[in-house]
């Protein structure tokens, strides 16, 4: 399975930091955007931004992750530098505070936010370093997972390597994530509490490599959308094999990336740039289409989402028929 850069289309315009890409069945494309909310590209190809701001955010929201809930509303993982956690927003731009605090401590700022299929919320913090730039190092381990139930919020897995995207397994017996700095997908037992057992590692990454997104295909496999290396790939975890999907990579940058981060050197003007004309730094994957054979690709540096077919169908996500 190879797909060329050719066969890649790109949607919207004027977007900024579309890192986190949502699809539903009815064919409407949710983007986390920096101007302060989320992006709505519809099917009949027109656009809309539902933009909020509040007190409570002097930065305004900077959604890196963002939740589709049923009554159309959205929860932002908000990666301001002042107060993270979850935030709601609604389509007339209404912000109010979802999940800020745990055991009466402020969250960090936040990467990402999910609904599982039982409605608990799970949350992922990268890391507590502040600036968050001193913590792209392969030894991080500051990040966590929290989880939200009828019984309150609670960390429920930490010591993490740069905690993304992390999602419940097709047999809904395993929470993955991605470590993007650990370079690690891993995975942990789910308890039925929603407590996590032991890590296990599922892959780890090479040169060039680090996992940003994640999404499961109807065949249990897990696709991870890799920055820097602008990488589509697709593991199996029983097995632990890698192909790579789709790539526009760039020797030079991935070779000036690597010398740093193996310097611990690794900052801000390496993940801001990148020589990529269409991926342009990849970091999420959603699958939609008629038979959810689409894949939409987020990415950090564009003004855009790229869009690509696939051979195999993606498990639909909780708000696919929202």
């Amino acid at each position: 399975m190879k797909l060329s850069l050719s066969d890649v289309a790109l949607l919207g315009k004027g977007l900024s930091r579309p890192e986190c890409v949502l699809a539903t069945a009815k064919g409407d494309l949710f983007t986390a955007d920096w101007r302060g909310g989320v992006a709505h590209l519809k099917p009949d190809r027109t656009q809309a931004l539902y933009a909020g701001t509040t007190a409570d955010l002097p930065e305004g929201l900077r959604p890196n992750g963002i939740a589709l809930e049923p009554d159309g509303s959205f929860l932002i993982a908000n990666l301001g530098s002042e107060i993270g956690g979850v935030w709601r927003l609604t389509r007339d731009g209404q912000v109010s505070p979802y999940l800020t605090e745990i055991d009466g401590r402020p969250i960090p700022p936040s990467n990402y936010v999910v609904r599982d299929h039982r409605g608990r919320l799970w949350l992922t913090v990268s890391t507590t370093v502040v600036p968050r730039s001193l913590d792209y190092r392969l030894d991080s381990k500051s990040g966590f997972i929290a989880v939200l139930d009828e019984t309150g919020a609670r960390i429920a897995a930490d010591g993490l390597g740069f905690t993304n995207e992390c999602q419940i397994s097709p047999d809904r017996r395993w929470l993955y994530v991605n470590e993007t700095y650990g370079r690690r997908l891993s995975r942990f037992p789910l308890k039925d509490d929603a407590s996590l057992g032991p890590k296990e590692v599922v892959y780890e990454f090479g040169e060039g490599q680090f996992p940003d997104g994640l999404a499961f295909d109807a065949e249990g496999k897990v696709w991870i959308a890799g920055v820097i290396s602008n990488q589509l790939m697709r593991i199996d975890p029983e097995s632990g094999d890698c192909a790579i999907v789709l790539s526009e990579s760039d020797a030079d940058h991935v070779a000036w990336v690597e010398a740093a981060f193996g310097d611990n050197a690794l900052g801000r003007p390496h993940m801001d740039s990148n020589p990529a004309a269409k991926l342009r730094n990849l970091s999420s994957i959603a699958f939609g289409g008629p038979e959810l054979r689409t894949a939409y690709l987020g990415c950090l540096l564009g003004d855009h989402i790229a869009k690509v077919e696939l051979p195999v169908a993606g498990l639909p996500p909780v708000h696919w028929h929202y």
